[in-house]
């Protein structure tokens, strides 16, 4: 399937996990790619070869989203093309602090490192994108597609710290200013997923743990599954295609029914 053929992508956070994932699935439906990493370089570079075997023209961008200067130089790498057709903004970060009553878990800093990257830094890709963004629009007459990568922390007010949960619930009603502000030319969507069997839960915890913790959420979700990254970077391609042309605006819960509970039995 080559439905993206002739489209430039970027995407942030994209050298492990669903950014990854996202880049592989938009090369391997014809799109070229921009490969976004902060540390991960052996990572990003598996992850351009991925994409390069898919076919796809790939460029490897090391950048802080929180950073200005970054995320401009993430926007140069896409010069070359003159154009910009998608945004998948997923590169986030947290804290763990799970006992959300210890109030003395988080620090100052702490909250203002959470938002620089995952409200301030997605405001500013969008900011350095949006003359690339438009451009495309009016090459094509199809609005471009931004994805910001959410979470149900932001829905429900869960996950792995206060203050993950209340920067994706930020990062919500940005996408829905923004879908707003910059229709037609460009369409702003999030995804909000539960739990993704990533290294993000890995490295937290030993492999026992964390094959005990897959159970738990098979045993929570009405549809009984732990979702990996592939199973959400689907749903992303959705939001990043033609597929939701007439979508805007949209926060949707990727978590396999975990925000429902179980059903009683």
């Amino acid at each position: 399937m080559d439905d993206l053929e002739g489209r430039v992508a970027l995407v942030t956070g994209s050298a492990t996990g669903l950014g990854r994932s996202i880049a592989i699935k938009l090369a391997e439906r014809g799109a070229d790619v921009i490969i976004n990493y902060s540390r991960s370089s052996v990572e990003a570079e598996e992850a351009a070869d991925q994409c390069r075997t898919a076919g796809a023209k790939v460029v490897v961008v090391q950048a802080n989203v929180a950073d200005q200067e970054g995320c401009q130089a993430l926007v140069d790498a896409a010069g070359p093309w003159g154009k910009l057709d998608i945004l998948a903004n997923n590169a986030g970060i947290t804290r763990h602090a799970r006992d959300h009553a210890d109030l003395n878990a988080l620090t100052k800093d702490d909250f203002l490192d959470i938002y620089e990257v995952n409200v301030v830094g997605s405001y500013l890709m969008l900011q350095a994108a949006k003359v690339l963004l438009e451009a495309a629009y009016k090459q094509t007459g199809r609005a471009s597609t931004v994805l910001n990568t959410s979470s149900i922390a932001g829905v429900k007010g869960i996950g792995s710290s206060v203050a993950y949960a209340a920067s994706k619930g930020a990062l919500n009603t940005m996408t829905l200013s923004l879908a707003r502000a910059l229709a037609p030319a460009i369409r702003v969507n999030a995804i909000c997923p539960g739990f993704i069997g990533t290294r993000w839960f890995k490295d937290t915890m030993d492999e026992d743990a964390f094959e005990k913790t897959l159970r738990g959420i098979e045993a929570a979700t009405p549809l009984a599954v732990a979702s990996g990254p592939d199973d959400i970077a689907e749903t992303a391609l959705f939001f990043l295609s033609d597929a939701s042309r007439h979508v805007t605006g949209e926060l949707l819960l990727v978590d396999a029914g975990l925000h429902l509970g179980k059903a009683r039995s």
